[in-house]
């Protein structure tokens, strides 16, 4: 479909959403099951787009692998073919080959593995050549400025190099939270990985026998939180999250917290309601860690006049689109800028107000499309381009059907 259209009059909703199982815990668990010589077991797979791209990659006998969008898949099927020792093409579509894993790519050549570059350097498409891995050292720098992912993929073959791996991180790693669940997820598989801010340390050795269950999704629990946010008295309760979860975006409930969502466990589910909130109270997100839910929590400030501040985004410039400049055309439907201060500092100036009706521009984004709909419950809006949410929660607009009334 080419267009949504929104309009949710019920502002009394109770509703019990199902998310979707987590791509970050399964694209991790995938790597690992692929090198597990038949002995990982996985249930609860999510069915994002990006975790069917990653499957099919791990599974083709062919020499070029297209990954379409998915950075994810891009990181980890280029280290995973590096271990493997194919030979291997792997490219993008336009979008993905712009996107910087420069770091991730030389950080494999410190180790001895052949990638070559097929038109620029730093990008895709490249070509990885088989190698001798007697050679392959097991020492290596890399940044963590602009993804952890790189650190990520790098964790997740560690333990089949020959010497192990030891990770130097040259400087603050953003998004850290997800090299912990990268490591917890290694541990689960009975995997040993030393992990502290600057240096990470994975001994060769073998995988256990093992069944694990991906969970649900934080990061898209993070829209409900949003829609909760924006009623007069909704409720949300959601299925399959885990309270302890390594998940970095299990911050949405503090975050949730300020914003005037009480989380609550309830009968193994979890459940969102409304709360008060002090007036005027300064708030201030630092997002280094969790990305992924700035677009959602700037949206939702930004339509409740909240002053925040926000810090931490310098990474949204190189995701699926320039995250940033898309926030500022689509906040200025509103009447609402989105305004870098200083030091990386964004602050939102002007009072949000809705025209009679507003068609809001994914920019071939799942996360804009999705930080956006909450505005529904304010009035009538059109999403355009909505099947991008195939992309890591293709049952969402069937989802949002549940609270229209």
């Amino acid at each position: 479909m080419s267009t949504v259209e929104l309009h949710i009059n019920n502002q009394f909703f109770d509703a019990e959403i199902s998310l979707p199982f987590s791509k970050s815990e399964s694209n991790r668990l995938l790597i690992l099951q692929a090198l597990s010589e038949g002995k990982l077991h996985l249930n609860n797979l999510s069915d994002a787009n990006d975790t069917y791209v990653l499957l099919r990659a791990l599974a083709s006998e062919k020499l070029n692998i297209d990954i379409e969008d998915a950075g994810t898949a891009a990181r980890f099927i280029t280290a995973f073919s590096c271990v493997a020792n194919k030979h291997k093409i792997i490219t993008g579509n336009s979008r993905m080959q712009e996107r910087p894993i420069y770091p991730l790519f030389n950080a494999l050549q410190q180790l001895g593995f052949r990638i070559q570059y097929l038109k620029r350097e730093g990008v895709l498409p490249i070509e990885i050549l088989p190698v001798n891995k007697a050679n392959i050292g097991s020492e290596v720098s890399i940044s963590g400025k602009i993804s952890s992912q790189f650190i990520s993929a790098l964790i997740l073959i560690g333990w089949k190099l020959p010497q192990g791996i030891t990770i130097h991180i040259q400087d603050e790693c953003t998004s850290f939270p997800y090299i912990l669940l990268t490591q917890n997820l290694m541990e689960q598989c009975g995997l040993k990985a030393t992990v502290t801010a600057m240096k990470i340390i994975i001994p060769p050795q073998k995988i256990d026998a093992k069944t694990i269950s991906v969970r649900a999704d934080w990061t898209n629990a993070s829209y409900w939180y949003s829609f909760v946010a924006l009623s007069e008295n909704g409720t949300i309760t959601l299925s399959d999250l885990d309270f302890e979860s390594k998940q970095g975006d299990i911050v949405i409930m503090e975050i949730g917290d300020r914003l005037g969502v009480k989380t609550t466990l309830f009968n193994e589910k979890i459940v969102l309601t409304r709360k008060a909130v002090p007036a005027n109270e300064n708030l201030h997100f630092d997002f280094k860690n969790n990305p992924d839910l700035a677009q959602t929590i700037i949206v939702l400030c930004a339509a409740r006049n909240i002053k925040a501040t926000f810090s931490g985004l310098q990474t949204l410039r190189v995701k699926e689109t320039d995250r940033i400049k898309a926030l500022q055309n689509e906040l200025q439907k509103f009447g609402v800028q989105l305004v870098e201060n200083s030091n990386h500092l964004y602050v939102l100036d002007g009072s949000f107000k809705f025209t009679e009706e507003t068609t809001i521009r994914t920019y071939n984004d799942h996360r804009m499309a999705m930080a956006f709909a909450p505005l529904a419950l304010i009035n009538k809006l059109i999403i355009d381009n909505p099947d991008v949410v195939n992309k890591s929660y293709p049952t969402f607009w069937e989802e949002v059907k549940k609270i229209q009334g």
